[in-house]
């Protein structure tokens, strides 16, 4: 250690008031995290690129310092979609601290990893008292039964009004207005559900069918319209 002739001729004083570092929650306890080692638990991040044209949610679970499983969504920029496949063999068998300095290619998959490196280094995981944290896996049921990422597409104008093209359900198909050219309702086709319907040996018509559902008011419509084409 290298020191220069100020220091040199100093004093020294004794740090009397040091105590180590404060306890966070991890998996249901309180950890003195002082390794990378020491670190644990399962949560999310977002984030976006300098230009804010797509974002990026990871969703990390972390053992003992490396990341056992990792979950990558993205929304708005088609270049990400492929930064996102290079980031799932990247980030997975690290240690949070690698992760976090690996060059993921795309400014919004850099700055969710970003957000979780923060989350769980300070306790703040969605785990944080749950007794042994969440098993490998947890992410994945995060999609639910048609694993297909929660996406949600509404286009608007003011002259033309609100067109819903993708919800939870689905991909809408048909959306329902009253009298008053009001939304009472939507069909949607659910492409997890055709596209498992298909892998069973399901004819692409009786899939479609059986892939199909509706919400709201829709039968009771005067009026349906295609979002895309009305």
């Amino acid at each position: 250690m290298e020191y220069t002739n100020e220091v040199k001729k100093m004093t020294k004083v004794t740090c009397g008031a040091s105590h180590g570092c404060a306890p966070i929650p991890q998996e249901g306890k309180w950890t003195y995290s002082r390794e990378i080692k020491d670190i644990n638990g399962f949560t999310h991040g977002i984030g976006w690129c300098a230009p804010q044209q797509g974002a990026c949610k990871i969703s990390l679970n972390v053992k003992d310092g490396i990341i056992q499983e990792a979950l990558i969504e993205t929304i708005g920029c088609s270049g990400m979609t492929h930064s996102a496949a290079m980031a799932g063999e990247a980030i997975v068998g690290k240690t949070v601290l690698e992760a976090v300095n690996t060059d993921l290619v795309c400014d919004a998959i850099n700055t969710a990893m970003r957000e979780l490196f923060l989350q769980i280094v300070y306790g703040r995981t969605q785990s944080a008292f749950s007794e042994g944290g969440l098993p490998i896996g947890a992410g994945l049921e995060d999609l639910g039964k048609g694993l297909r990422s929660q996406v949600g597409t509404i286009y608007s104008t003011k002259e033309k009004g609100p067109r819903y093209l993708e919800l939870t359900e689905g991909y809408i198909e048909k959306i329902a207005l009253d009298e008053n050219n009001e939304i009472i309702g939507y069909q949607y086709l659910s492409l997890g559900k055709f596209t498992d319907f298909m892998k069973k040996g399901l004819k692409a018509e009786e899939a479609l069918e059986k892939a199909r559902g509706t919400y709201g008011r829709f039968k009771d419509a005067p009026k349906y319209i295609d979002p895309r084409q009305e």
